[in-house]
């Protein structure tokens, strides 16, 4: 199994948003932000090449908005999830599956495109599609406060490719990759856990989206059930520091990965990390 970090985007987002109830006066001691509030947040996805497969986790905004839409994103230009691939040896028609943590834009965006003929379309055209059957039906029916981040351009190809599998809780389609739903940040988010060479790498998309929001309290303000979110995260991070998990942060600029460690404060960092230091991306890994 072999295991290759890709960015998809470097953004920006308001601290509020990324902090929830913590004041600035805390969030600031770890994430600086500019004169408007904002904070500098990346697009990490992953690809697992295990045997035939090469799995895609997640894909990043892609570049269906319009102008308007990415500007208040600060999005910095040149970057996405091709030029990623290609720096790494792979092209989008060799992506065997995508697996979707969730479906907000920033997660899904990149999946689809309008090609020339002004037609929607797949950009992993040989791919299977996964995603949680109960964050589907989440994502087409969306509620008021979190609809805004669902399109039906971004969803609809998926389901008419008819390589779209929506997956129930326990169904694990993956050899070494065990998938958990989680539901305080969106219902139904999928977490992978990518179990190499004697390691288990969790990869957190929004449950935990930077190494700063591992303390309880740090949970972004857009989770749609913050209490769910802190005890899913307690329960989480124990079960981590007992198990030595390496943790890859989808969205910390920052830090790539790291360990935690109980401590009377609770669990805390305790070692980041670049994911080739501690996993062995050859061909003898398991």
């Amino acid at each position: 199994m072999k295991l290759y970090p890709l960015i998809a985007d470097n953004w920006k987002m308001d601290g509020g948003v990324a902090f929830g109830v913590v004041p600035k006066s805390i969030w600031s001691r770890l994430r600086k932000s500019d004169e408007n509030n904002m904070i500098d947040i990346t697009t990490r996805c992953l690809l697992i090449v295990h045997n035939e497969r090469k799995i895609l986790i997640d894909t990043g905004l892609g570049d269906k908005r319009n102008e308007k839409y990415y500007a208040v994103r600060f999005r910095e230009p040149g970057i996405n999830i091709l030029k990623s691939l290609e720096m790494e040896g792979f092209s989008a028609d060799e992506i065997t599956d995508v697996l979707f943590t969730h479906l907000h834009d920033d997660h899904v965006g990149a999946a689809t495109r309008i090609n020339k003929a002004g037609s929607l379309e797949c950009v992993f055209g040989n791919a299977h599609y996964w995603v949680s059957s109960s964050h589907w039906e989440w994502a087409m029916n969306p509620n008021k406060r979190e609809g805004a981040a669902f399109f039906k351009d971004n969803l609809l190809p998926l389901h008419e490719s008819g390589l779209l599998h929506l997956l129930e809780e326990g169904m694990q389609p993956f050899e070494q990759i065990t998938l958990k739903i989680f539901n305080g940040h969106t219902r139904g988010q999928i977490i992978p856990y990518i179990h190499t060479y004697n390691q288990t790498v969790v990869y957190l998309g929004d449950f935990i989206p930077t190494q700063s929001n591992i303390p309880i309290p740090f949970i972004p303000s857009v989770d749609i059930e913050p209490l769910v979110s802190l005890m899913e995260k307690e329960q989480f991070l124990n079960e981590a520091a007992e198990n030595q998990y390496v943790l890859f942060f989808e969205h910390d600029t920052l830090n790539e990965c790291c360990t935690v460690m109980q401590t009377e404060k609770g669990v805390v960092a305790r070692q980041s990390y670049k994911l080739d230091e501690i996993i062995y991306n050859s061909d003898e890994s398991n």
